[in-house]
Order: structure tokens, then sequence, then C-alpha cells
């Protein structure tokens, strides 16, 4: 049977699928975590309130501020019982 030109091109065509698919597991990790940040919320990218992404500087920020918050005196039961009353019955006056 003789090898024709169909034959080589069907041939080149497989080999090149299969260097494109072996291409695909072999991404750099650094590469696809910086593809992934551009890909929109809609289309299953990140949230708006995710947290900054470690070793970065925007991640030391939102390290310190959750530091200085955790270290806040929590506020008296009674003012946040008292906060709450008074934004329920905002909020049924707002309704009526």
């Amino acid at each position: 049977m003789p090898i024709r030109a169909r034959h080589i091109a069907a041939i080149v065509a497989i080999v090149l699928a299969g260097y494109s698919l072996a291409g695909c597991g072999a991404i750099n990790e650094k590469l696809a975590a910086g593809l992934s940040d551009a890909i929109p919320e809609w289309a299953g990218g990140l949230p708006s309130d995710a947290p900054p992404r470690p070793g970065t500087t925007k991640y030391d920020e939102f390290m310190r501020e959750r530091e200085r918050k955790r270290l806040e005196p929590a506020p008296a039961k009674d003012e946040a019982v008292t906060a709450s009353t008074s934004s329920s019955s905002s909020e049924l006056d707002a309704v009526h």
C-alpha cells in the first residue's frame, strides 16, 4: 500500500493534536494562577470579596487588618442587642 499525501497529513495532524494536548498538562503553575485571576466572577473566577493571594503586599495588609480586628474588644452584649433592635424597627418602619 503506497503512502499518500493524505496519510502523511493525517499523521501530522494527529501528532500535532497530541503535542497540544500534552502542552495543556504542562502549563506553569504560576501562569495558571495569574490567568485564573483574569477570569470574571460570572464565568467561575474568584469572587470580588476573596482575600488576596499570599506573598503579595495586599495580603500582608489584609492580614494586619484582620489581626487588628481580632484584637479589638468585642462590643458589650447590651449594645449589640440595642443596635440590632433599633435597626430592625427602622427596617419595619421603612416597609410599612
